[in-house]
C-alpha cells in the first residue's frame, strides 16, 4: 500500500460516520508543516497569515507553538473580531475603507493596542480621521507602511510582481513615514514587504522545465534586488522612526530566503500549514497536504467514470487549470475535459472509478489554502484514523469577511 493509499484508508475510517461533502485537517501533517516553517525561519518569528487558515482554533494551535507570534489578517472587520477574541497582535495586511471599523478601532483602547493597520497613501489616513467618533475616537492608531516589492527591469518598462503599494524607493517610504509621524493620532510601528513573485510562484512546475528555469532565474534576481532595497528602506525609515517595532516579509515559498535578510525581523506564512496544491512546485521546500475535502460518489455513468456531488471550488487569481481543486484520493482520477469540476456535479475519469461505489468519498485538495474554508462551516480534525475534534471555520462562526 502506498503512503497516499494509507492516508485514504485513514481518512475514510476517520470520517465513516460523516456524510460528504466534508472537510478535514490532518493534525499530524499540520504540525509537521508548522515545524518545517519554524526550521526554515531560522529563529525569526512567523506571523500567521489568517486568510490561509480561516479557522480560529487552528490559528490558536499554530500560535501555541514555539516560533510563531502574531496574526496577519486580511480585513479590518476580521482584525477587530480577532482582537476581541483575545488575539493580541494583529497586523492588517491590506488597506481598508471600512469607516465603521475605523470608528470602532479609534474608540477602543484594547482594539487600538492590538491592531496595526496598513498604509501606503495619506488618503487612507484621511478615512481613519473622518471615522473618528468625536470625543470617543481619540485612540492612537498603529500604522504599518507597505513597500512595493516588484522587480522592475529595463528602466521600469518590465514589472514582475503584484500591483500593491505605490511606494517603491527608500525615499518614498521615508517620506510617508515622516508625514505619518507628524500627524496626530497615528504611530508608525512597522514595515511590510510581501514578495509574492518569489513566495507565491512555484519554481519547479512538472513538465515545464524551461519555464521553471526562467522562474528560478527571475526569483534569484528578485531576491538580490529586494534584499538590498529593503535594507535601504529600513535604514531610511529608522532614521525617521527609531522605535520601529517590526519589519515583516516573505511568505510560505520564501521563508528561508527572507529570514536570511538582517533587515527583516519576522516572516509571514500561512499556506504552508495546509499545503494546498499550488505549493507542490517548489525546490525550496516540500510539505505534507494537511487540508482536504471529500465529495460523495452519486453516479456511475459508465466504465471508468464516476460522478461526485459538487466540487467546483475554483481559487482566486488568474483563471486557469492551476486554480482548480485536484482529485487526490484515490490516486489516478482526473477531470473530464469537457466538463471539469462543476457547481453541482463533477464527473471523474480513470480506472480507480470502477472500484468506487455510490456513497464512497473522493478526496480533493484545494488550489489555495484558506479559500477552502469559504465552502465549509466546519473542519474535522483527524489524528491517526479518528476525528478527535470538530471546529468551526470563519464561515461556521457566521463570519464571511470577503
Amino acid at each position: 500500500m502506498t503512503a497516499r493509499a494509507a492516508d485514504r484508508a485513514r481518512y475514510d475510517r476517520a470520517t465513516a460516520h460523516l456524510d460528504a461533502p466534508v472537510a478535514i485537517v490532518d493534525l499530524e501533517a499540520f504540525d509537521a508543516n508548522a515545524d518545517d516553517l519554524v526550521r526554515r525561519a531560522g529563529g525569526k518569528p512567523i506571523r500567521v497569515a489568517s486568510k490561509s487558515v480561516r479557522c480560529r482554533a487552528l490559528l490558536e494551535r499554530a500560535l501555541a507553538r514555539d516560533g510563531f507570534a502574531g496574526v496577519m489578517s486580511f480585513t479590518l472587520a476580521e482584525s477587530l473580531w480577532l482582537a476581541r477574541s483575545g488575539f493580541e497582535d494583529v497586523l492588517l495586511a491590506y488597506p481598508s475603507a471600512d469607516r465603521a471599523g475605523y470608528a470602532e478601532l479609534t474608540a477602543d483602547p484594547k482594539l487600538a493596542s492590538a491592531v496595526t493597520v496598513m498604509v501606503d497613501d495619506l488618503a487612507q489616513l484621511d478615512l481613519v480621521d473622518a471615522a473618528r467618533d468625536g470625543d470617543g475616537g481619540g485612540e492612537v492608531v498603529r500604522v504599518c507602511l507597505e513597500l512595493d516589492t516588484s522587480l522592475r527591469l529595463f528602466g521600469g518598462r518590465v514589472r514582475v510582481g503584484a500591483r500593491r503599494s505605490p511606494l517603491h524607493s527608500p525615499a518614498e517610504v521615508a517620506a510617508l513615514a515622516r508625514a505619518v509621524a507628524r500627524r496626530p493620532g497615528f504611530e508608525v510601528v512597522g514595515i511590510m514587504a510581501y514578495e509574492g513573485h518569489v513566495a507565491g510562484v512555484g519554481d519547479a512546475v512538472a513538465g515545464r522545465p524551461l519555464r521553471s528555469r526562467a522562474v528560478r532565474l527571475m526569483q534569484a534576481a528578485a531576491r538580490r534586488e529586494l534584499a538590498e532595497r529593503r535594507a535601504a528602506v529600513v535604514r531610511a525609515v529608522r532614521a525617521v522612526v527609531p522605535g520601529l517595532e517590526f519589519v515583516n516579509g516573505g511568505g510560505t515559498g520564501s521563508v528561508q530566503h527572507t529570514a536570511a535578510e538582517d533587515a527583516v525581523t519576522e516572516i509571514a506564512a500561512g499556506s504552508g500549514l495546509y499545503v494546498p496544491r499550488l505549493f507542490d512546485n517548489y525546490t525550496s521546500f516540500s510539505g505534507r497536504p494537511a487540508a482536504l475535502f471529500a465529495q460523495p460518489v452519486v453516479r456511475r455513468p459508465g466504465v471508468g467514470v464516476v460522478t461526485v456531488l459538487g466540487g467546483g471550488y475554483p481559487a482566486s487569481g488568474a483563471a486557469g487549470a492551476d486554480r482548480l481543486p485536484v482529485p487526490y484520493l484515490p490516486e489516478g482520477l482526473r477531470y473530464d475535459p469537457q466538463e471539469g469540476p462543476g457547481e453541482v456535479q463533477t464527473p471523474l475519469l480513470g480506472s480507480p472509478a470502477d472500484d468506487l461505489l455510490i456513497g464512497d468519498k473522493v478526496w480533493f485538495r484545494h488550489a489555495k489554502a484558506g479559500e477552502l474554508c469559504e465552502r465549509f462551516d466546519a473542519l474535522h480534525l483527524v489524528e491517526g484514523d479518528a476525528v478527535t475534534a470538530t471546529v468551526p471555520t470563519y464561515r461556521g462562526e457566521g463570519r464571511t469577511f470577503l
